[in-house]
């Protein structure tokens, strides 16, 4: 037996942390799995308890009720723990990066896994696991707070990475920079002066602060008045009707590292 790639992760997880994530995918990768013949879904180092395996089966069947996910884990334990929790439509199997399936997914959901890696692992990373994909694949990879309260991921597709999204529970947020602390492993590091995502998250404060004066209408109203303000000078990717539910999506062009 081939030794899977990569090496096991902490295993935190907790239900519904990953409700955020879970919810862009269904909104915005829905039509594809609607036009493919067969849509499974990977969870990539799902953890130590089985809960956000599960979770996107549910989530992805609101979208495509055939969907199936498949729950790979390095850990051998984690599966053998998780082999109960099997139902029609989801799984689990021992693995990494190789992701060891016959077909090829719509989707492979990485969240975070590479947390621990270094930097300059990413991308060998990124472009393993998009190698993976089916046409028309995606490849969501990111980092959140321990109950999904922020949370930034990575869209890929097989011709690599695409758009940036920021996420958070409005009402714990004093202002979006709040957000750098979950950047993914690509961009954390670049939270510096001269880098693209510093001045992203230091535009969106800005707007932030000169949009104080909604905040008498709620969190929401504010933050949909920043972003307005933000996509004037940032090519955002998304609209309204994602921003009221306390996303923003960039083009990854614009939030890409200067180098490295």
């Amino acid at each position: 037996m081939t030794r899977p790639v990569g090496t096991a992760t902490r295993g935190t997880t907790n239900p519904n942390r990953l409700r955020r994530m879970d919810r862009w995918i269904a909104a915005v990768h829905g039509p594809a799995l609607r036009r493919s013949d067969h849509p499974v879904a990977v969870d990539l180092g799902y953890g130590a308890a089985p809960w956000t395996a599960l979770e996107l089966l549910n989530r992805l069947r609101a979208a495509d009720p055939r969907c199936e996910v498949v729950g790979i884990e390095i850990d051998p334990a984690r599966v053998a723990a998780a082999k109960p929790y099997e139902r029609e439509g989801l799984s689990f199997r021992h693995g990494g990066f190789e992701v060891p399936l016959q077909a090829r997914p719509m989707l492979i959901r990485a969240a975070n896994v590479l947390r621990q890696y270094d930097e300059g692992e990413v991308a060998a990373v990124w472009a393993r696991l998009c190698a993976r994909l089916a046409p028309g694949g995606l490849l969501v990879e990111g980092t959140c707070d321990e109950i999904g309260r922020r949370h930034v991921w990575v869209a890929l597709g097989p011709e690599g990475p695409r758009t940036v999204t920021f996420a958070t529970r409005l009402g714990s947020l004093d202002r979006p920079s709040d957000l750098a602390e979950r950047l993914p492993k690509a961009l954390i590091h670049r939270n510096v002066p001269g880098e693209p995502v510093h001045a992203f998250l230091r535009d969106f404060d800005r707007a932030w602060a000169a949009a104080a004066p909604y905040a008498s209408l709620g969190a929401r109203q504010r933050w949909i008045r920043a972003v307005r303000e933000l996509a004037a000078g940032w090519p955002l990717t998304d609209d309204p009707r994602r921003w009221r539910q306390g996303e923003v999506t960039v083009n990854w062009a614009a939030l890409a590292p200067n180098s490295g």
